[in-house]
């Protein structure tokens, strides 16, 4: 649906590019994960998505179009939750989607419907008739989500939805993006909570000083990262461990941690075997594949 190809922006007077040739793609009924650390270039690739910024370079097509025809057809179709609030904090839940729902040219019939089944989906029912400035942390990124989903959009851009809400509200909301993407939806979630990426992505990009480092599907992403190796020794290890290990994939170590990124095909046995014959004494071992935040840190680290 959404195509992103060698996406370029410098804004004025800055030395670097806030993004630097990014080609990214974004499928219906799938939800994108963009991944990134302050200033990589996320709120960017918003902002032009959102309409806020016009292209400096590369394309931006939706079905083909270019995002500014497209919009230009149809300005509902991208819709963004950004992550400040945006709402009247002196109206009440009803009162903002009312407002809100004219901005999408939505009226009579049509606009209560919009009303009445965004706030069904967000479970705001009971807080209809509440100003938005006494509402919790969590109840105000529902009713941003809510907003965002009045016109009823085919792509759908959510800059960290979950920060500073409650248990409860975090449930809904990454359970609401899941539905949103299981009827059809294509969702772009940005989020520093690497953990609710890995639970609701199909696809991951992570973007690092305005460049792209990967761009794949979730399990693809975390295939590569390969077996690692966490030892825990009982004191400081012999000089020569690190060398000894090096042969059985990437070592890091940080005191008595030894870390391991095996070779391809490398059993653990082979390294705690080695451990074991520079006579160090393991107090524990873990074993398994990396996770989103495992690979992200690593990824970004050595960029």
């Amino acid at each position: 649906m959404l195509k992103i190809r060698g996406l370029s922006y410098r804004y004025p007077g800055a030395e670097a590019h806030a993004l630097d040739n990014v080609s990214i793609s974004v499928t219906r009924g799938r939800i994108l994960g963009l991944l990134g650390p302050n200033g990589a270039g996320k709120s960017t690739l918003a902002d032009h998505l959102a309409g806020l910024i016009k292209v400096q370079h590369g394309t931006i097509e939706l079905d083909g179009l270019s995002i500014t025809e497209a919009r230009r057809r149809d300005p509902t179709r991208i819709a963004v939750a950004p992550q400040n609030f945006a709402f009247y904090p002196v109206l009440t839940v009803t009162e903002n989607l009312a407002c809100f729902v004219a901005a999408n040219r939505l009226r009579g019939a049509s606009a209560r419907s919009a009303i009445e089944r965004c706030l069904a989906f967000t479970q705001l029912e009971a807080h209809a008739d509440t100003r938005a400035e006494h509402l919790s942390g969590g109840f105000r990124r529902r009713l941003n989500l809510a907003i965002a989903l009045l016109s009823d959009p085919e792509l759908l851009v959510l800059d960290e939805p979950t920060v500073g809400v409650d248990p409860r509200s975090r449930a809904l909301l990454l359970n609401a993006v899941k539905g949103l993407a299981a009827s059809g939806t294509a969702l772009i979630y940005t989020s520093h909570y690497m953990e609710e990426v890995e639970a609701i992505a199909d696809d991951v990009a992570i973007l690092h000083r305005g460049r792209l480092l990967r761009h794949n599907t979730l399990k693809n992403l975390l295939s590569e990262g390969g077996a690692h190796l966490q030892i825990t020794l009982v004191e400081l290890p012999p000089a020569d461990l690190v060398q000894r290990l090096a042969g059985y994939g990437r070592v890091r170590a940080k005191g008595l941690h030894l870390t391991v990124e095996l070779f391809s095909g490398i059993s653990p046995a082979a390294p705690l075997a080695a451990v074991d014959k520079s006579g160090a004494n393991i107090r524990e071992t873990r074993f398994g594949q990396y996770s989103l935040d495992q690979l992200f840190r690593r990824l970004t680290e050595y960029s």
